[in-house]
């Protein structure tokens, strides 16, 4: 990778920019010697239809001119923006600062629309119809893409719509995970169970817990392995919200349900990340967000 990364590259496109127009440049010249004077056909030339004569005649002015003035505009262009390998012009423009500016233009032009919600509470603005509009809308454009348009998530994406949090569904934490955003992890279990037998031994357990189908033998020789998992799941595996760890006493499956998908997550492990949403939303937005998205969970979307 340090080979895409090093100065050489920058190098090796600057000067082969500036080759090419010097060689345009080249090319004009040495094409405006032209004398004018016809080819001898028997050596050089070509004829067609037994007297049809191609001679070297001079490039016309106005052809000529075009050529002059695109090559001395390529290097005005390439003098103020960037083009000749990390030279950032003497502009400084880029189309990511141009991007941040309108960005920031967009944020000052609505913020008079947000400034009324500021004052408000997450529950205060999930009551608000124009608010819920604008929530729904931060909503398709950010978060769907993930937890599906409905909010009712997909496997390993989570439904936004139920009362299961990992980390909380208060609004403040709803709040800080749009933020701050989350990273899981499961860590690989397998080598801490022993053998194979165990892993599935656990799993059983694990089904058990929720009171899903499961060999209660298995499970009952699984409780006791199970106190590796404790640590972040919890004795009683109603999980640690502190730590995000998912309670496995109820019937939500983020990963996929069953033996097979359990000693899978046990096997190899997990790791998911929610993206932080903080400089890609205002404070005002995320907020609003927020409301909408504990709304979901709360009945407090307006019909």
């Amino acid at each position: 990778m340090s080979d895409f990364t090093s100065s050489y590259w920058s190098y090796y496109i600057g000067t082969l920019v500036i080759l090419g127009l010097i060689a345009c440049m080249f090319l004009l010249w040495k094409m405006s010697k032209s004398d004018g004077q016809p080819i001898d056909p028997g050596e050089h030339g070509h004829v067609w239809d037994e007297d049809l004569r191609e001679q070297n005649n001079p490039l016309p002015l106005w052809w000529v001119g075009l050529f002059v003035l695109t090559t001395v505009f390529a290097g005005v262009y390439l003098f103020l923006f960037p083009g000749l390998g990390s030279y950032k012009g003497h502009l400084n423009w880029s189309s990511s600062l141009e991007h941040a500016q309108e960005v920031q233009a967009n944020r000052e032009s609505i913020a008079p629309l947000y400034a009324r919600f500021d004052q408000l509470s997450i529950p205060e603005i999930a009551k608000d119809p124009q608010a819920m509009a604008i929530g729904n809308n931060l909503y398709l454009n950010n978060c769907a893409q993930c937890h599906a348009s409905d909010a009712k998530g997909s496997k390993g994406f989570p439904n936004l719509s139920d009362e299961d949090w990992l980390h909380g569904g208060t609004p403040e934490k709803i709040q800080e995970t749009i933020t701050l955003g989350r990273i899981g992890q499961m860590p690989p279990m397998a080598a801490a169970l022993g053998s194979p037998n165990e892993v599935e031994n656990v799993a059983q357990y694990v089904l058990s817990l929720s009171g899903s189908p499961h060999d209660a033998a298995k499970a009952q020789k699984g409780q006791e392995k199970f106190a590796v998992c404790a640590a972040c799941h919890g004795a009683d595996g109603k999980g640690i919200q502190a730590i995000g760890s998912a309670n496995l006493t109820d019937k939500v499956w983020l990963h996929g349900f069953g033996q097979a998908a359990i000693e899978s997550m046990i096997v190899n492990g997990k790791v998911n990340q929610m993206p932080a949403q903080k400089g890609r939303l205002s404070d005002s937005q995320i907020k609003v967000l927020a409301a909408y998205i504990w709304g979901l969970s709360n009945n407090k979307t307006p019909s």
